[in-house]
């Protein structure tokens, strides 16, 4: 994750006065960055491109610099200030023009503590951003018959993130697990079509196979792949969006029972990522009492809700705390009880929710999912 600060300053300031107050400045926060001066030749091929506005009057010298800087980057401009030496006017100015543009931006300014609580957040963000631009994620067979509103554009999909997805039958993960395990069968199929990732009509391997793919999913999410159940598009893509933010899927399931008076939820499905949790048992799959579902127990504590649309249009973010972990009989094998942070967001669930899978991931990340995705 590298930073690179560039500079813009205006001639009429003392050279020695700004050097010593850039000094002070950057040191103040704490940060390893590289350093690039004026020189803005590479600027846009690191994690985070910061523009250090160090005096005023440089409106114009960045109004001229602009086209060069369009054409290196399509991050939204990030302009640092001091405060000292009209450098907040100046990026006021700058962050004005860009607006009337319609370009994204905006100014660091603030505490030292809070500025560099910032740059982190961008410069994670940005990062995620990278490292989902081109991704291809599989759909292995169509999305389950039940998935009525779970559809994605593709060709939305790849302008905004980058991924690629990539229709792959389901005949063909068949045939391969054919002679070979599901695990091994899904795996030769990441591999055949470079995939990052992939979302499964896993129910046809209960016909098809008379077992089910629910541990070959786990086991996959905690080396590193995503891995989602039942061809959810969306929810393949909101994995994909959680791991490039936090390095783990996600768990996938559906929310059982909602109390909209106390925000507090229920979440169920049969896989969770076998690196989230703290220890796991087997079980059978619930709906069908075949083959193997995974009742995993992950750590109480701070956990966000998560969900992008396939257009990507919306998304649905919500922070909680995991209460603790069931094993009701009745439902799918893993259980996570979660108290809303803010209990009027349970009624978005019974009002207009976002298809039934939603992603629950371990800590409180809702401003880095909403900066990422601008929801």
């Amino acid at each position: 994750m590298k930073i690179a600060i560039y500079t813009l300053t205006s001639e009429l300031h003392d050279e020695k006065a700004v050097e010593s107050v850039t000094r002070d400045f950057l040191g103040s926060l704490g940060i390893e960055y590289l350093f690039r001066g004026s020189d803005y030749a590479d600027y846009g091929s690191h994690s985070l491109s910061l523009i250090y506005v160090r005096t005023g009057g440089t409106e114009g010298i960045f109004k001229r610099l602009l086209p060069q800087l369009m054409e290196q980057s399509r991050q939204p401009f990030s302009l640092l200030t001091s405060g000292k030496n009209n450098s907040l006017a100046a990026s006021m100015e700058i962050l004005s023009f860009l607006r009337q543009q319609g370009i994204q931006g905006e100014i660091l300014h603030g505490s030292s503590a809070h500025v560099t609580q910032r740059i982190l957040a961008l410069s994670r963000v940005e990062a995620a951003r990278r490292q989902l631009n081109g991704c291809r994620l599989g759909v292995i067979g169509k999305p389950s018959d039940w998935l009525i509103s779970s559809a994605a554009d593709y060709s939305i999909v790849k302008e905004r993130l980058g991924i690629d997805l990539v229709d792959i039958p389901m005949q063909e993960l068949l045939d391969t697990i054919d002679s070979c395990t599901i695990y091994d069968g899904l795996k030769k199929v990441i591999q055949t079509h470079r995939l990052n990732g992939f979302t499964l009509r896993c129910f046809d391997l209960l016909t098809a196979m008379k077992t089910t793919g629910c541990f070959a999913l786990a086991k996959l999410n905690s080396e590193g792949y995503v891995a989602g159940c039942e061809g959810d598009v969306p929810a393949m893509l909101s994995m994909m969006i959680v791991r490039s933010l936090t390095g783990v899927s996600g768990f996938q399931a559906n929310p059982a029972r909602i109390n909209p008076e106390t925000g507090e939820l229920l979440f169920a499905h049969c896989t969770i990522p076998l690196d989230m949790v703290e220890h796991y048992e087997l079980d059978t799959h619930y709906e069908s009492g075949i083959g193997v579902g995974v009742r995993g127990f992950m750590k109480e504590g701070a956990v966000t809700l998560f969900k992008v649309s396939g257009d990507l249009k919306r998304c649905f973010v919500a922070e909680g705390t995991l209460v603790r972990n069931t094993s009701e009989p009745d439902l799918c094998r893993t259980q996570q009880v979660i108290q809303l942070s803010d209990p009027r967001q349970a009624s978005y669930f019974l009002t207009n929710p976002i298809g039934n899978h939603h992603i629950v991931v371990p800590g409180h990340v809702a401003s880095l999912l909403e900066e990422l995705l601008n929801c």
